[in-house]
């Protein structure tokens, strides 16, 4: 809901497509009755559900606000596409969601169990994309040692060992695009961008890209992991299993797929704790929904986690 950002969209949009309608419509996905309005007016076939917050280190902060946008949000969206018969929902998800270590991360795989589990009530299609880093998105690393390294450095590295899956623009597009075509319904696809760069690696590169030496005309300053950061990322859940498809790049993962009703429940209860602003009760409640999420339940108190935390949706036995 960042009216700018809708601005430069429409404009690049009509630029790049003259003859494109193209219809922007500023709101929250949390705003049930502006999605709804927005379903029926349109009637769209294919939904690409895209609208997160990402900002893994800001988020650790906003835990009310990431819940109600990446799950509440999702929500919404899901429920209104089934309700007017959407064909086809497309999430686009992170490798953050492969066992969480921050807010961000396990909301995220909170929308994909929401996903596959709405999968199941037809007659919508759900399907996942889980993304790697885009290479000089809107927020990644790439624009930011730009900026750094044309002020003379330095260019600032969380940590020495810290890696990361990365993918271009036009392999996020295609991912999308080839996954919305094949996918029938409650599948996750990921792209196989290789081996994880260190994020070293890729500062000192930049660095004499620009003619410079890293170390010597450009320092790199090693500022410590943040909160919420891990130093490697995953793409896949130990009770997902591996699938060929057609494309080379393109892997597919299926995993077990919970119950509605109680997706259901958690949502209406995760609801309820953001409304009523508290956040150590909905860090509990996300943590029994996504049980490999861990982090930062020590925040919360000790007896309230014993005593209202609802049972995990999965156990080793049901995997």
């Amino acid at each position: 809901n960042c009216e700018f950002n809708l601005y430069k969209i429409e404009a690049q949009l009509k630029e790049d497509f003259p003859h494109l309608e193209v219809i922007p419509k500023l709101g929250s996905i949390t705003d049930e009755a502006a999605v709804d309005h927005v379903f029926k007016t349109y009637q769209p076939q294919v939904v690409f559900h895209a609208a997160a917050y990402k900002h893994v280190p800001l988020l650790e902060e906003q835990i009310r606000e990431t819940i109600l946008n990446n799950v509440i949000g999702t929500h919404v969206v899901a429920q209104t596409a089934i309700r007017h018969r959407v064909e086809e929902f497309v999430l686009i998800s992170s490798d953050k969601a492969v066992n969480p270590y921050n807010v961000m991360g396990a909301t995220k795989r909170a929308a994909e169990m929401l996903c596959q589990s709405y999968n199941t009530l037809g007659p919508t299609r759900f399907i996942i994309v889980r993304f790697g880093n885009v290479l000089n998105s809107a927020g990644s690393v790439v624009p930011l040692f730009h900026e750094q390294i044309q002020a003379g450095g330095p260019v600032t590295v969380t940590h020495p060992e810290v890696s990361r899956y990365f993918m271009t623009i036009p392999e996020a597009c295609q991912l999308i695009m080839q996954a919305a075509a094949i996918g029938e319904g409650g599948e996750v696809f990921v792209l196989d961008m290789g081996n994880p760069i260190k994020i070293c690696y890729l500062a000192e590169q930049m660095i004499r890209l620009y003619g410079k030496r890293p170390g010597i005309d450009i320092e790199i300053r090693y500022t410590g992991l943040r909160p919420g950061e891990k130093l490697t990322e995953e793409l896949f859940h130990k009770h997902e299993y591996l699938l060929k498809t057609p494309y080379s790049k393109l892997m597919l993962a299926r995993s077990p797929v919970c119950d509605p009703k109680i997706i259901e429940k958690f949502v209406a209860q995760l609801g309820k704790t953001c409304h009523n602003y508290d956040e150590p009760q909905a860090l509990i409640l996300l943590q029994a929904l996504v049980p490999e999420y861990r982090h930062n339940l020590e925040q919360a108190d000790p007896a309230a986690s014993q005593s209202s935390s609802p049972e995990p949706i999965y156990n080793e036995e049901s995997k």
